[in-house]
């Protein structure tokens, strides 16, 4: 689904939340890349689960077309600075449901980029009958928590490993 661009004015950085288009393939994926390699408050390491430009080609057209799917990205002066992704749940008992996911790079942190993402996002699901939005978060993530707690997100479970038994 496409949304409306948003402007933004955080702490003097001008930044446009927008929906993602075919173009942007190659520089998401080069994105993702950096993003994945400057913390490790992500469930990937810098190269796991590498998704290339036709990988994101072939996302951004299905999240575009697809109306329960959602793919944002945040730009500062024509460059992609970070994105977020909602992909719907096509199961018919799951129908209402998203599962939520961002980025961005660290040079860009402390401008709301990842909360503005995040309530266009909210905003979007509100408004096209989505009643549920989940994500996975790691427990030593602390800042991206309180984010999720202030937008009303509540902790629904913690993974844990399994203990041994012996």
């Amino acid at each position: 689904m496409i949304i409306n661009k948003q402007e933004f004015d955080v702490n003097g950085l001008k930044y446009t939340v927008r929906s993602a288009i075919e173009k942007d393939a190659q520089d998401l994926s080069e994105l993702r890349l950096q993003i994945d390699g400057e913390t490790e408050n992500l469930d990937r390491e810098k190269g796991e689960a590498f998704i290339d430009a036709s990988g994101f080609h072939q996302i951004i057209k299905t999240d575009t077309e697809k109306p329960r799917n959602l793919f944002l990205v945040a730009e500062v002066d024509d460059r992609i600075v970070g994105f977020s992704r909602c992909e719907g749940i096509y199961l018919n008992r799951f129908s209402h449901k998203v599962e939520f996911g961002v980025g961005v790079l660290k040079d860009f942190w402390g401008y709301s980029i990842g909360k503005n993402l995040l309530q266009e996002s909210v905003s979007w699901a509100d408004s096209n009958g989505i009643k549920k939005m989940t994500l996975n978060v790691l427990e030593t993530n602390d800042k991206a928590i309180n984010l999720y707690k202030k937008l009303g997100f509540e902790i629904e479970g913690i993974l844990k490993k399994r203990q041994n038994p012996c």
